[in-house]
């Protein structure tokens, strides 16, 4: 996954990056590779400030 794949002010939800991120250890089988583990943090970013603005909305 490249930097560029990810978006700032992404439309996806807390729950689908979250799914992404499942998705990406079940394949990788509890160990990532350097480019898993990059995705993974280009992930956890994401879902990071997707629940910021979930939790924005809410508010």
């Amino acid at each position: 996954m490249s930097p560029d794949s990810v978006t700032p002010g992404s439309v996806r939800s807390a729950y689908e990056v979250n799914e992404q991120i499942r998705a990406l250890w079940l394949r990788a089988g509890g160990s990532l590779s350097t480019q898993e583990r990059e995705e993974y943090e280009l992930l956890v970013v994401e879902w990071a400030a997707a629940i910021r603005d979930e939790v924005i909305k809410a508010a």
